[in-house]
């Protein structure tokens, strides 16, 4: 271990290497429970592509394990350590390099934080759309690295749509540039979008080509109160049919809306059992909003409520963004799933979840972004309490199952890291998990990168 640390230190600056046990233990982990870490032989921050080359050499000479990290906002112990690893934190490349209005693109580094980048392209006029809840302190880095997505996606898309090229540094230190600046291309392979996903086991992102948008006018909302579930569903499905596309199509149950409440004192509407959030940033807001509600209404809502301003609506998103903080509240730990199901399917899949917390006799509440059909279930327990934390667990996986039988997937923008992997092997199939191994393997093979993540 000592050669480990010397190597690493002849080519990174003074303070770049740490190895006190109780500052790498504050690197061991992301936010997902239920998922092993391991003790780190080193922490290095680098803060130049060369520095990151020096470390995949050395740990690709010393048979290293290194393990990615952007801000440990993850879900599914993506980045959690395992024993005798390398972490290579990219917190401290956090440089945006270029925006180009005319091109519509920016170049910036992993640990560029995703509200930095939106707050600084929004000055010239432009909009970086994926947002996810924790866009305050995620990093770019990290968004790829699990393909996250966010409130907007329902219009707008997610972190993979606007990934045009990448800089990798490949598990041998070799330099990989993928990708491309130009709006369109198709040559070779679509190695970016390989990338985007990954987790961090095929190489490291040190640069990222990101294609922007004109900026969106102000959005405006309207809440809807639904009865039950199923009836919001209906009206998530009608709203998709009669091809409407709001900018933002967000759900929560009735047990989310009260541990809002509860945390914010917001005055959401303690008896709805499903509240629906839409938004568009149309030219004639008010008048799609509108169209919205008579769908909402037809469908069994028992109130629509439009906000009156801007500030409203903006009042609005936040009571969504507090969700998963406010569920956190509810016990001592959480699990958060994140099962993306056809939008046809959104209210079997609440009312299936539903079911669940009372076969296990848990608090679970769900968020979700219902235009994509993306949902999650946050699983509420003790984990002082050894056979709630075991009934908590047996309902995270009925959720995931139920999501398969629905016609969905494991994870919708989480990624599968540590907590999904028997998951992963299902919906994938042997032929499919097999090909996989065949991927990473060609990328990394002494599989130092991220090991045990995924497969």
């Amino acid at each position: 271990m000592s050669d480990l640390i010397t190597r690493l230190r002849s080519g990174l600056p003074e303070g770049a290497v740490l190895t006190d046990p109780d500052v790498t233990a504050s690197y061991a982990r992301d936010m997902a429970g239920f998922s092993p870490a391991g003790a780190p032989a080193a922490v290095v921050l680098p803060r130049t592509t060369e520095e990151v080359q020096h470390v995949m050499r050395t740990a690709t000479a010393l048979r290293t394990p290194v393990v990615p990290q952007g801000a440990r906002t993850g879900l599914s112990g993506g980045a959690n350590a395992v024993d005798g690893c390398v972490v290579l934190s990219l917190a401290r490349m956090d440089r945006i390099l270029e925006i180009n209005p005319v091109d519509r693109t920016a170049v910036v580094e992993p640990g560029v934080v995703n509200a930095t980048l939106s707050r600084a392209v929004a000055e010239q006029g432009l909009c970086y759309p994926p947002d996810p809840s924790s866009w305050e302190t995620c990093t770019i880095g990290g968004n790829i690295g699990t393909g996250a997505g966010g409130l907007c996606c329902v219009k707008y898309g997610v972190t993979a749509e606007y990934v045009l090229g990448l800089e990798v540094v490949l598990a041998d230190g070799r330099l990989l540039a993928t990708g491309r600046r130009t709006a369109k291309g198709v040559a070779g392979y679509d190695l970016t979008r390989l990338f985007v996903g990954s987790e961090g086991t095929l190489g490291v992102v040190v640069k990222a080509v990101l294609a922007l948008r004109p900026a969106p006018p102000r959005q405006l909302a309207m809440v809807a109160e639904f009865p039950s579930a199923a009836a919001a569903g209906e009206a998530v499905s009608s709203i998709m049919a009669g091809g409407h596309v709001p900018s933002l199509l967000e759900l929560m149950d009735g047990t989310t809306v009260r541990a809002v409440n509860a945390m914010a004192k917001m005055g959401l509407p303690e008896t709805t059992e499903a509240l629906l959030l839409a938004a568009f940033d149309t030219p004639d807001p008010a008048a799609d909003l509108a169209a919205l509600g008579e769908l909402c209404l037809a469908a069994g809502a028992t109130d629509v409520v439009p906000a009156q301003d801007v500030a409203e609506s903006e009042l609005l998103l936040q009571a969504r963004r507090l969700a998963l903080t406010a569920l956190e509240r509810v016990s001592t730990a959480t699990m958060i799933d994140d099962v993306c199901v056809p939008r046809s399917q959104l209210g079997a899949m609440l009312d299936g979840v539903a079911a669940i917390a009372a076969e296990h006799d848990l608090t679970i509440g769900v968020c979700a972004h219902a235009g994509d059909g993306n949902t999650h279930p946050v699983v509420c327990f003790d984990a002082r309490d050894p056979d709630e934390s075991r009934r908590a667990r047996e309902s995270f996986d009925a959720i995931m199952e139920l999501g398969l039988a629905l016609g969905g997937t494991i994870t919708g923008e989480h990624g599968v890291g540590l907590l999904k992997k028997e998951w992963l092997a299902r919906e994938l199939g042997p032929t499919g998990l097999e090909l996989q191994r065949q991927v990473k393997a060609v990328f990394d093979p002494l599989g130092l990168l991220n090991p045990g993540k995924l497969f």
